[in-house]
């Protein structure tokens, strides 16, 4: 080192210009200034680059007080004084990091190695050099500040954290690592982290780690269970990751731990529930069918029974009770269909649905309204774009259309001419319907909860029976769709329905 320094230092012993300039170039490149304070004459030398370091001017005439101004007052200040001072009395040479401001208030951090030049046991120049050291003392604290950002992100992770060697002891761990195994770290350091596992999983990590190691794979993730310290269980994704330096070869592995210990549990109960629920449903619906059936076969005979009296006992008809019990037996029948009808839609399955065209569909769910739409003189608006295909079980989207077709007409407002609006727009997840009328309205209000409930009505009329809506909504359900309705009383009713599109 003293070598260049001397090199360095020639530039104040020679008057050859091809040497200075030299001199200047090297230690332009070395990013390095020299620098020389004569303690006999109080002069002090810079060379260029010590200048430039500086960031003052090239013409610039540095003296002793104004050299360590430049030094960042307080500590940096303090330590340069005190270190000159000892290697001016002392005859001590130093090599210190400080940081300065330069001319142009850019602070930088330098490297200062200064030597006393010695005649006759008498310190006659300090002689030194000094090395803008900035960019890597910034990179440095930036590696610092990472490290720590690491360390922190490790000790404080939510998840379980742990390095392993490439023999399988834990290096370090973190503090949730500890937490989940009840062990404290001093106990889990060193120790193989293979043999916390319970014993059914004992050889499910060595094929995998092998493959790690091999480069086959960088990372892998698998279910497992621990062993607590208490001896309970807990279950967790473990995640496993290797680490290799820069010529590729494995260094460590890193262990990550979540635990779902709970989350199995609730699991289980949610599938015990679900098993639980399905069964129930079944039984259900069996139950619903056999009595619909059943029922049916009944309300059938009554209605038989009826007819033949009526045919072969006409003078029973006379009785005053003969129309109430012919109504009762004609209510029961209605009410027996409509229940069979609401308990087979959830029957249907997602496999059910077909691609149908939906303006295709439209026009013959209208056909059945041929003579309403004449005698109530109602204008139907039809914007459905004929490329526009639904999955749907066909039998339910008919029965939707014409559900809400026949409430518009049914429900119009007695002083207006019934105006109906169908129409279709495909987004990216569905096929949104609108089917919208001017006529009676609903005042959701009162009946918004209520809109689709069973044998729930809103106006006065004779064929009003309070189903249409109800099947209409689980029909819609039953297809993975969802049906909304917007209203305002003598202003109409405007039903969204969204149904999923054919796949391309």
């Amino acid at each position: 080192m003293k070598e260049l320094y001397n090199q360095l230092f020639q530039k104040h012993k020679t008057e050859d210009n091809t040497s200075l300039t030299y001199m200047d170039s090297l230690q332009k490149d070395i990013a390095i200034g020299s620098w020389e304070i004569n303690l006999n004459t109080d002069t002090v030398i810079w060379s260029a680059m010590t200048k430039a370091i500086h960031e003052v001017e090239q013409d610039y005439q540095p003296n002793i007080k104004e050299g360590v101004n430049f030094f960042l007052e307080g500590y940096n200040r303090d330590l340069i004084n005190l270190l000159f001072a000892r290697a001016v009395n002392d005859q001590q040479p130093y090599d210190r990091e400080f940081q300065l401001k330069t001319a142009k208030n850019n602070i930088k951090w330098v490297r200062i190695i200064a030597y006393p030049v010695i005649e006759k046991n008498k310190t006659k120049k300090i002689i030194g050099v000094l090395q803008d050291i900035t960019d890597k003392n910034n990179t440095l604290n930036e590696l610092k500040l990472k490290e720590e950002l690491i360390r922190t992100t490790f000790d404080h992770a939510p998840n379980g954290m742990a390095l392993v060697s490439l023999s399988g002891e834990i290096i370090t761990l973190n503090k949730t690592f500890c937490d989940y195994l009840g062990y404290t770290a001093e106990e889990l350091t060193g120790f193989k982290i293979n043999k916390l596992s319970h014993s059914d999983d004992i050889d499910l990590i060595p094929a995998n780690i092998k493959n790690l190691i091999d480069g086959i794979s960088d990372k892998f993730q698998c279910e497992k269970s621990y062993v607590k310290k208490d001896g309970s269980l807990i279950n967790c994704i473990l995640s496993i990751s290797i680490l290799r330096d820069e010529s590729n070869k494995p260094v460590h592995f890193i262990s990550q731990l979540i635990d779902i210990t709970e989350r199995k549990v609730a699991h289980k109960e949610v599938e015990t529930l679900l098993t639980t629920t399905k069964s129930q449903n079944e039984k259900l619906l069996n139950f619903a069918h056999i009595v619909s059936h059943n029922l049916r076969s009944h309300s059938g005979n009554l209605e038989m029974l009826l007819d033949i009296m009526k045919t072969d006992m006409p003078e029973c008809t006379d009785n005053e009770f003969f129309p109430l019990i012919q109504e009762a037996v004609n209510n029961l029948s209605e009410t027996i269909s409509n229940l069979n009808e609401v308990s087979i839609i959830n029957s249907k399955e997602s496999k059910d649905l077909k691609a149908v065209n939906l303006l295709k569909i439209a026009h013959t769910a209208l056909a059945n309204f041929k003579a309403s739409i004449i005698a109530t003189d109602a204008k139907i608006n039809i914007s459905i774009d004929s490329n526009i295909y639904v999955l749907v079980i066909p039998a339910y989207l008919d029965s939707i259309l014409f559900n809400l077709i026949s409430n518009s007409i049914k429900y119009k407002r007695p002083d207006a001419t019934p105006v109906i609006n169908i129409s279709a727009q495909q987004t990216t997840d569905f096929i949104k319907i609108t089917v919208s009328d001017n006529g009676l309205g609903i005042d959701l209000n009162l009946h918004k909860k209520k809109i689709f409930g069973l044998y729930k009505t809103f106006h006065k009329h004779q064929e009003a029976r309070g189903l249409g809506l109800y099947i209409t909504k689980n029909q819609v359900e039953a297809m993975n769709g969802k049906i909304k309705v917007s209203s305002k009383p003598n202003e109409g009713t405007t039903f969204t329905i969204h149904l999923k599109h054919e796949a391309h």
